[in-house]
Formats: C-alpha cells, sequence, structure tokens
C-alpha cells in the first residue's frame, strides 16, 4: 500500500464530493419551493409569485447542472482510486446507486425540461405537477445516497460471500433506522439551505431599495420555512447523534473529544485537543452535561478514546471542531430566523435594515454547516471505509502510484475551479439582474392601450401602468 498514494485519494475524493455536495444541499431545497411558488401562482393569479418563480429557475438550472458534473465524477472515482472498494462492496452499492439513476436522475432530467421550455406547451396543472416530480426526483436522489452512505457508517443485511459483501436482506439495507434519522437529518439541511439563500437574496434587494414585492415573498417565505425546520433539524441531529452514541462509540468520542472514561461525563463546550498527549488544553467544560447529551441521564458512564487502540482512533480535531462549527451556525440561523419571522408577522421587517443586514450576511451559515457536519461522519469514521469491517488502506486501488494520484489530483483542482468560478460568476450575474428583467407574461396584441402588469425597473410595485422601459421591450418585441 503506497501511504502517500493513500493520502492523495483521499484528498481528492474529499475535495470532490465538499465541491459537489454544495449544489444538491442548494437545488434540494430550491426544487421543493418552486413547487410552492408555482402552486401560489396558480391559485392566487399574483405574478410576483410567477416572477420570482422564473427567476430562481434559472438560478436552479444552472446549480442543478454544476451538480450533475461534478457529481458524475465521483462514480468515476470508485473505479480509479477506490477498486478494491468497488470490487468488495459492489453487489451492494451497485445496485444503491442505480437506483439513484433509474428514479431519481431519469424524473429530474426528464421533467426538467418541461420546466425549462414547456411553460406555454403544457396545460398550468400539469406544469405544476411536473415542478413538483422535479422537486421529487432531488429528494430521491437524497434518498438513495444517504442509504448507500448510511449502510458505509453501519453496515447491516449483507453476508461475505466469495470475498464481496453480498446483501442478504434489501429491507434491511433501506429500512435501516440509521437511514430514517440521517436522510432526514440531510434532508432539512438542504430545505435551510435553499431557504437561506432565498432569503438573503431578498434581504438584498431590500437593502438596495429595488424589487420591493420580490424581495418580500423571498424574505418572508425563507425566514418562515428556516424558523419551523431549525428546531426539527436540531431534534434529528439529535437523533443522528444517538445513532453515534450507540454505533460508533469511538466517533462520539472524537467528537467530544474525550480521551478518557467519565462518570458522569462533561461536556467540553470548546478546547485545543492534543492527541499526543490525549488530554485538551485550554478547555471550557460544563459538568455533567456530557452524560445528559450522550446516554438522557445525569450519571451515565462515557467511554474515552483511551478505551480504543490509536490506530482505529479518527484524528480528533477535524470532528471535534467541525461539529461545533455546525452547531454554531445552526444556533445563530435560529436566531436570525426566529427575530425576523417575529418582525415579518408584524410587518416591520422590510424597515429593520439590521436585521437585513444579518439575514444577508447569513447565506453562507447553511453550506459551512452542511460541509462541517459532512467532516464530522466522514472523518469521524476513519480509518474504516465501510464502518468495521474494510479500511480506508485496503480500499484504495492496489498498485496506485503517487503520480497518478498527484496527476488526477490536480487536473480535478483546475478543472473543478473553472467550473465553479463561470457558474458562481454566471449564478452572480443572474442575481444581479433580479426578477424583472425579462417578461414572464405574454404581452397583450390585441388591446395595445391596455396597461400592463409589469412593474418598473425599480420594483416599487407588481402591477400598474407600463413603464417606458416595458413599453420599450414590448415594442421590440412586436418587431
Amino acid at each position: 500500500m503506497n501511504a502517500t498514494a493513500l493520502l492523495l485519494s483521499r484528498l481528492q475524493f474529499a475535495f470532490t464530493v465538499s465541491f459537489h455536495i454544495i449544489f444538491p444541499s442548494f437545488t434540494i431545497g430550491l426544487a421543493a419551493w418552486l413547487t410552492v411558488l408555482e402552486a401560489l401562482h396558480m391559485f392566487t393569479g399574483r405574478p410576483a409569485y410567477r416572477r420570482v418563480f422564473d427567476f430562481w429557475l434559472k438560478i436552479f438550472g444552472v446549480a442543478f447542472g454544476m451538480g450533475v458534473v461534478s457529481g458524475i465524477v465521483l462514480a468515476f472515482e470508485f473505479g480509479t482510486n477506490w477498486s478494491e472498494l468497488s470490487r468488495l462492496s459492489g453487489p451492494i452499492q451497485g445496485p444503491l446507486l442505480s437506483y439513484e439513476t433509474f428514479t431519481a436522475f431519469m424524473l429530474e432530467a426528464s421533467f426538467f425540461g418541461i420546466l425549462l421550455f414547456g411553460r406555454t406547451r403544457v396545460r398550468p396543472g400539469f406544469y405544476l405537477f411536473s415542478t413538483a416530480i422535479v422537486a421529487l426526483g432531488t429528494t430521491l436522489s437524497a434518498f438513495w445516497i444517504m442509504v448507500n452512505n448510511s449502510w458505509m457508517q453501519h453496515p447491516v443485511g449483507y453476508q461475505i460471500l466469495n470475498g464481496q459483501y453480498t446483501p442478504v436482506d434489501w429491507a434491511e439495507i433501506i429500512f435501516s433506522p440509521v437511514v430514517w434519522v440521517r436522510f432526514p437529518h440531510m434532508l432539512f439541511a438542504a430545505y435551510l439551505t435553499g431557504a437561506f439563500c432565498v432569503a438573503a437574496t431578498g434581504a438584498w434587494y431590500a437593502l438596495r431599495g429595488i424589487y420591493h414585492a420580490e424581495a418580500r415573498i423571498m424574505v418572508g417565505m425563507g425566514l418562515a420555512l428556516a424558523a419551523i425546520l431549525i428546531p426539527v433539524q436540531l431534534l434529528f441531529g439529535h437523533l443522528v447523534g444517538d445513532y453515534v452514541h450507540h454505533y460508533q462509540p469511538i466517533k462520539f468520542a472524537a467528537i467530544e473529544a474525550r480521551w478518557h472514561d467519565e462518570q458522569p461525563a462533561a461536556e467540553v463546550l470548546i478546547a485545543w485537543p492534543d492527541a499526543i498527549g490525549e488530554a485538551n488544553e485550554y478547555a471550557v467544560s460544563v459538568p455533567v452535561l456530557g452524560s445528559l447529551i450522550g446516554s438522557s441521564t445525569l450519571n451515565s458512564r462515557e467511554v474515552g478514546l483511551s478505551d480504543f487502540p490509536r490506530n482505529e482512533r479518527p484524528p480528533v480535531a477535524i470532528p471535534f471542531f467541525s461539529f461545533r462549527l455546525m452547531v454554531g451556525c445552526g444556533m445563530i440561523m435560529l436566531l436570525v430566523a426566529w427575530g425576523g419571522s417575529i418582525l415579518s408577522w408584524k410587518n416591520s421587517l422590510m424597515q429593520r435594515r439590521a436585521l437585513l443586514w444579518a439575514v444577508f450576511l447569513c447565506f453562507p451559515l447553511p453550506f459551512i454547516a452542511t460541509l462541517t457536519g459532512w467532516f464530522t461522519a466522514e472523518v469521524g469514521r476513519q480509518p474504516w471505509t465501510v464502518y468495521g469491517i474494510l479500511r480506508t488502506a485496503d480500499a484504495l486501488t492496489p498498485f496506485l502510484t503517487t503520480r497518478a494520484a498527484i496527476l488526477s489530483l490536480a487536473i480535478f483542482c483546475i478543472t473543478y475551479a473553472f467550473i465553479f468560478a463561470f457558474g458562481i460568476y454566471y449564478i452572480y450575474k443572474l442575481l444581479w439582474q433580479g426578477p424583472l428583467e425579462h417578461l414572464t407574461e405574454k404581452p397583450p396584441t390585441a388591446l395595445p392601450n391596455r396597461p400592463l402588469s409589469i412593474a418598473s425597473s425599480s420594483g416599487q410595485s407588481d402591477t400598474g401602468q407600463a413603464t417606458p422601459r416595458a413599453r420599450a421591450s414590448l415594442m421590440e418585441l412586436r418587431k
């Protein structure tokens, strides 16, 4: 086993999966919100809902494409860098990834075309149905990926046959209790990411004094959804912690930076873990709280890392700090969402510039929380790829050279940086243009003097007389 190639391969997969997860975590929640917007437009007839839908549909399309492109690479890496993992667990992971393709991706790809090009070609009810199917497809995609990853975290329903992990009970694999706490946790994280991105965009427009009707919709709906979901997300986060505590005690000890058994156990709020000395420097702890969090009792005995051999311990610093960053981001988002929702309910949010700035500056927090959550789960699992049965070092492709690993890592870094730069630049251009830079309704031809339902470029209203800019656009269309 080439130790350098192993390290480079781990860095490469960490880089590519971290890049990829940004986009599904955004588009899953955004697809669901687009369904709500389309339903609101259909049942209320309010043009602002349609304009906001068309605006975010473009952004969804770009992010969806970047997610697909960056995700395909991961499948190839299973063969190029982790062929032993593919060989040993292929009978289980292969079908699970195929289910994602045949159910989720086929739904997304088929009905997304209707969203882009079918507005005038299908009935409004079928267009709404297509939007909902795209949202369902993104959710199914997350489900199958989480089933696959949860099996790697807690392998069940298999037997070793001819040197391979072969499924014996698909129901146990798919309906594992670990799946049904981790999948909702990931799904709600995606919804919160979409909610805060939408709310932050609306706050940005409100601070600039433009697109008032659309900004109010974005901020109000985004913060309201976040205010409801964050407490639910915290509950599922606790349930995920229960599964880790039960099935992966060494990961739990690493997250807590608990080096020795404690009864009752304290909770380390912040510290600098010293793996060599097996101690925490500059620690700030709360007595008894560790037992309450770990076992829901006041005097439980909680295991420490010293109970396990050093070669089975994960690197402590990464899960320790990542977990605290994730929780910290969640607490900040909770305060902002609750405060903003209360002011929105009182109809005074749009006049509170300080809170609008807070909403705007919160837009990276759900991405940080998602990434640090994944770092906690994946790094905390080391040194195992399939927990307890396959070490990461044994999952590497045999005879993979350092030169090949360096070359592939460099190519991926350059390619992804190129894609990311242009994708983010184009999304920024769409955000800068705003939801009123295009006509969303077909212009009337029989009554040229009829007032148009088009807002001014400053976004002062969503109905009223056509502005000079709208009239000019209409003349260009008639030409």
